[in-house]
């Protein structure tokens, strides 16, 4: 037997052995290590690239940056939704040794500049600029306001194949070279640029620049915005980073909010979170509440709750004049709530007619006269007219014969409760809550547009600083009427120190409104909690998100979402103390855990 035989047949019975080892025999006999687990199938090292397993990785270092580094630069790089590493070495240079060099480079300097003025020739712009560069950075160094690093930023990118990594390639390489900032690939060296990019803090590349470190600071990657002001509440928590997101809506440019959400998402848990730390620092807040979920909270503050309803006792009459304030007359007031009046029976009548339009504007007037109130009266006075007199005029008017039909629903017929009776509530609370859980959804639209009214007429009396808080704000968007309404109130709510917060779920008919948008532009504050696919991709257009950030609101959990103030936006998650809790919280099986405790606490007592 020759000795290849004698090896071929060594070879044989080895691998025999090793097919008879069992994997329970190679987990008991510890053979197998955590690095067999996590190691790739194969490795193939080649000059541009390494292939690991079915994946192909590729390793670049930047190599030029500007002159200036602006802030955030390396932001877009960082957010990109793609599957890449990036490893950041940082190497202090000692300023005294740095200094000597310096001091060298900037006596060549000099004297090119000097060989330059000796020969006539014209000055070069290149070599003031650095000469300039130098000798204010060699100050900062000198004065300790500045130090010096090797720094080198690396990159690793993944594809399943050539063509799906040189794309990755030019589209970082895109962002980057329109900042002026330019890679290159570690030719010949993938190995040690793979092996640098581990989370092993091993810089065997060796790739640097020489950043001093204001410059230094803008490739800081971890890009979060802190929304932390000295005053105001606490909204939630930066999920970022995990600091306080306060803030004073007062404090802004205008103090109104937009929040939107599937049903479910917290909406207006934390809402009523906002409410009940706003209460504390003097903030009078006024809620149109649709499904009744903030009467409790109401209860627990000292609050008034009132149902409008075609059966409750609480009314509201549109004929309601305010006492004209210092700045304006009797006759702005009376030809203000006939515009108002006519916005109102547009509602009601599901449209008007150019001639109709003409009719009711006239009969209003008519009506307030059959009162004895005209633009010269003293409004503290007189007794304001009711729907029923206005229907008394509009029968007497030619053409009026089918709006005093339309009318006699609201006057005589099944609808007779809701409006035509004398207002007795008041808002002289510093927490009132509307409620029109109860009144049919063909006429929230009108009661909506009767509250708002006479919530905007209570606030121009008097200022002080409120909140109005109008939940499900979508009904208002509805009709043109109260959504130009509902509009008007974000634009002007300002001068009267007034914030308002609309909260809709139905995302898609509230920007479908011509209104929509512009009261989400009119909105310092934007809270968009956990979305629906239906809806997200709208929101994207219309917020500028990042498909980082949609798919963030898309697998947000409960009181989770984006938090924007102006430019800046955080990831929010919305914390509340127990106490807070029990009070705010709209969870059905938690509302009836706190009902059982109540009864059975009462029943001990008795």
């Amino acid at each position: 037997m020759g000795i290849l035989d004698f090896l071929k047949k060594k070879e044989r019975k080895k691998e025999a052995e090793l097919t008879s080892f069992l994997p329970q025999e190679i987990y008991e006999s510890g053979v197998l290590e955590l690095q067999d687990i996590i190691a790739p199938s194969a490795l193939k090292i080649t000059p541009n690239e390494i292939n690991l397993g079915e994946k192909i990785a590729r390793t670049f270092f930047v190599i030029s940056y500007p002159r200036f580094l602006t802030e955030s630069w390396f932001a877009p790089i960082i957010n990109l939704d793609k599957i890449f590493n990036i490893s950041i070495f940082i190497h202090p240079i000692e300023t005294a040794k740095i200094l000597r060099q310096f001091q060298k480079k900037v006596a060549e300097v000099q004297s090119q500049i000097n060989q330059r003025e000796n020969k006539g020739l014209v000055r070069d712009p290149m070599l003031d600029t650095a000469y300039q560069d130098l000798e204010s950075l060699r100050d900062n160094l000198q004065q300790a306001q500045e130090k010096l690093f090797d720094v080198g930023v690396y990159i690793t990118i993944y594809g399943n194949n050539e063509d799906e990594l040189n794309k990755l390639e030019a589209e970082i390489k895109s962002v980057l070279e329109s900042k002026l900032v330019y890679l290159k690939p570690a030719l010949f060296q993938q190995e040690q640029g793979y092996k640098s990019i581990l989370p092993t803090a091993d810089d065997e590349l060796g790739v640097h620049s020489k950043l001093n470190s204001s410059p230094l600071s803008s490739i800081f990657p971890f890009v979060s915005f802190d929304l932390t002001s000295d005053k105001g509440i606490l909204y939630g928590i930066n999920r970022h980073n995990n600091s306080l997101v306060l803030f004073d809506r007062f404090s802004l440019d205008n103090y109104n909010s937009v929040t939107f959400a599937k049903s479910g998402s917290g909406k207006s848990y934390a809402t009523k979170l906002e409410i009940l730390r706003s209460l504390m620092f003097d903030t009078d807040v006024i809620v149109i509440d649709p499904e009744k979920e903030y009467q409790f909270l109401s209860e627990a503050v000292g609050g008034k709750n009132f149902d409008i309803s075609l059966n409750s006792a609480s009314h509201i009459n549109p004929f309601d004049l305010p006492v004209p304030r210092e700045d304006e007359s009797a006759s702005d007031v009376l030809r203000s709530n006939v515009i108002n009046l006519v916005g109102l029976f547009r509602i009601m009548f599901g449209g008007l007619t150019p001639e109709e339009d003409a009719i009711v504007d006239r009969a209003i007037s008519e009506t307030y006269a059959l009162k004895d109130i005209t633009a010269e009266s003293d409004f503290a006075n007189l007794e304001p007219p009711l729907l029923s007199d206005f229907e008394l005029v509009l029968s007497g008017m030619e053409g009026a014969e089918g709006l005093v039909q339309k009318l006699s629903k609201f006057t005589r017929g099944s609808w007779a409760g809701f409006i035509n009776r004398p207002t007795n509530v008041d808002i002289d609370a510093k927490f009132v809550v509307f409620s029109i859980r109860d009144m049919e959804d063909e006429l929230k639209p009108v009661a909506m547009y009767i509250i708002t009214h006479y919530i905007w007429t209570a606030i121009r009396r008097q200022l002080k600083k409120r909140l109005l808080v109008i939940d499900e704000a979508w009904w208002m968007m509805k009709s043109e009427d109260t959504a130009s309404f509902l509009f008007s109130m974000a634009k002007r709510g300002r001068k009267y120190f007034l914030g308002l917060a609309t909260i809709t779920q139905d995302v898609d008919d509230f920007l479908r409104s011509p209104y929509g948008l512009p009261i989400v532009t009119n909105s310092s504050i934007q809270i968009l909690l956990k979305q629906s696919p239906s809806t997200v991709d709208n929101l994207q257009r219309v917020f500028n998100l990042t498909d980082e950030e949609k798919f963030l609101l898309l697998e947000s959990d409960v009181g989770e979402g984006l938090f924007f103030v102006g430019q800046k936006h955080v990831a929010i998650k919305v914390i509340a103390s127990y106490t807070e809790d029990q009070i705010i919280t709209s969870d059905p099986s938690q509302l009836l855990a706190i009902k059982r405790a109540r009864e059975d606490l009462n029943s001990s007592g008795q």
